[in-house]
């Protein structure tokens, strides 16, 4: 699963609430299709993954495929029955913190009706509400 290299702290604060649209990432620039975001969450590495697996089975090497989100935020937890204080618990997983905006996955090399139906797959994998975006024709 994807997780960073190198952090420059171990453990950061949770920041849980996302306020506002996404600025970067909002418009396709690799593929010709794209899944994106309708709402605000945190998607683990688990769920990208999965994702991306979704979408790989699905066109079977016949498209490439960009993943545009990198989960970078590292989220801590304690263990069970563990009593008050004793500080912060240890990095449990990673997340990437997802805007109303931003583009998730992108896909190019294949027909319309495939692709869709791939990031449709894709996006039950995902905790947020999405839509599928296709490149303007100019």
């Amino acid at each position: 699963m994807l997780a960073p290299k190198k952090v420059k702290h171990r453990k950061w604060h949770r920041g849980d609430k996302i306020k506002g649209k996404a600025t970067r990432m909002t418009k396709l620039s690799f593929g010709d299709y794209g899944l994106k975001s309708l709402s605000t969450s945190w998607v683990t590495a688990r769920q990208i993954e999965s994702a991306r697996r979704a979408i790989t089975g699905h066109v079977q090497r016949g498209a490439e495929v960009f993943i545009r989100i990198f989960p970078d935020k590292p989220i801590t937890a304690k263990g069970n029955e563990m009593p008050m204080g004793k500080g912060k618990g240890a990095v449990d997983h990673y997340v990437a913190v997802v805007k109303p905006g931003t583009i998730m996955f992108e896909m190019s090399g294949m027909d319309e009706v495939t692709s869709k139906k791939a990031l449709k797959l894709a996006a039950y994998k995902l905790p947020v509400k999405t839509k599928i975006v296709t490149k303007e024709l100019i």
